[in-house]
């Protein structure tokens, strides 16, 4: 049987009965955490433990731990990280390994915590319209740093058994608005979004998971990507993702529509599976209802995805942060 086509939350520090009892009859692909489901490390490895058990297998668990102000696990407790674009800067001509070693490490917190997937690389470019609430997210504003970068990223990740999430494709970089309070639309040609905000998706286009962008592109289609046919066309055929995409989370205000007819909508459109957070339980019901299990090609995509965890490489933390530490310096 094929898993449930969605990505899922909780409302706190542990289960309700009534969550467990709705996991194991909608069967969700995986799972994401937020800072109301993070206290210690104890705690969060237990609602780990909890998650799964609910659905009977080693499902995978997301969180956006980017550093700077997307950060769901933060100090004293785990190490705090600088915003990427400021930690780009910071490591100059070292950028390439710095972000290696910045993101092996934020993996090395994660496994530990056993979760096994991170909402990065953003590989979002910057133009001089980039909202405030992306710009410092970014990792500049060349498409081949940036792909460099993403790439480093993505290494660390994969090395340290953690899933990367590839985002926000095909690139939310030039937009002025925040997709979380409006919806965003980019007015530029197509060949200039192949040759920039494309670009590093098009290099990366290997790894196994990425998220959507709920943005419009003008040159395409008037529905945001997330909900446009020919926009998942042409990340499958022009920018050749073939990994699992999963949506942007549907409850931000950008989407209009209830949860289930957005996710009806999204998967039409050729998303593999639903990420809704932030709602109450009963609009996750409405969700997951709507989503229903996963295609068969979503299956194949995601079991593949699983596939590509790894046990970690073994590695010397102290080494590894004071080769940072002189890379920064």
């Amino acid at each position: 049987m094929n898993f449930g086509a969605t990505i899922l939350d909780a409302d706190g520090l542990r289960l309700s009965k009534d969550e467990i009892a709705f996991f194991r009859d909608a069967d969700p692909f995986g799972f994401i955490l937020f800072a109301r489901n993070i206290d210690t490390p104890d705690q969060v490895y237990g609602l780990c433990s909890e998650f799964r058990d609910a659905v009977g297998r080693d499902a995978p668990i997301t969180i956006d731990q980017e550093g700077g102000r997307v950060q769901r696990l933060r100090g004293p407790t785990w190490r705090e990280w600088a915003p990427p674009l400021d930690f780009v800067r910071a490591a100059g001509d070292e950028a390439e390994r710095a972000m290696y070693i910045r993101h092996r490490l934020i993996a090395h917190e994660l496994r530990a915590l056993t979760i096994d997937s991170n909402c990065a690389p953003m590989v979002d470019i910057i133009v001089k319209e980039t909202h405030d609430f992306l710009r410092n997210r970014c990792y500049g504003a060349s498409p081949g740093d940036i792909a460099l970068l993403g790439r480093a990223a993505a290494d660390g990740m994969l090395e340290g058994g953690v899933l990367p999430v590839l985002k926000h494709i095909p690139g939310h970089g030039r937009t002025d608005l925040d997709s979380h309070f409006d919806l965003p639309r980019v007015d530029v040609s197509l060949d200039t979004l192949r040759e920039t905000d494309f670009a590093p998706f098009r290099a990366l286009n290997d790894l196994p998971m990425g998220m959507t962008a709920h943005v419009v592109y003008e040159a395409v289609d008037e529905q945001p990507a997330t909900l446009s046919a020919d926009m998942m066309r042409l990340v499958r055929d022009d920018i050749g993702f073939d990994g699992l995409i999963m949506t942007d989370d549907i409850g931000m205000k950008a989407l209009s529509g209830t949860p289930g007819q957005i996710a009806t909508r999204a998967l039409a459109a050729g998303c593999d599976v639903i990420l809704h957070c932030n709602a109450p339980l009963a609009k996750r019901v409405e969700t997951a209802n709507a989503a229903g299990q996963m295609t068969d090609a979503a299956q194949t995509r995601a079991e593949a995805a699983l596939a590509a965890r790894r046990t970690p490489d073994d590695i010397d933390i102290a080494e590894l942060n004071a080769e940072l530490e002189a890379l920064l310096a």
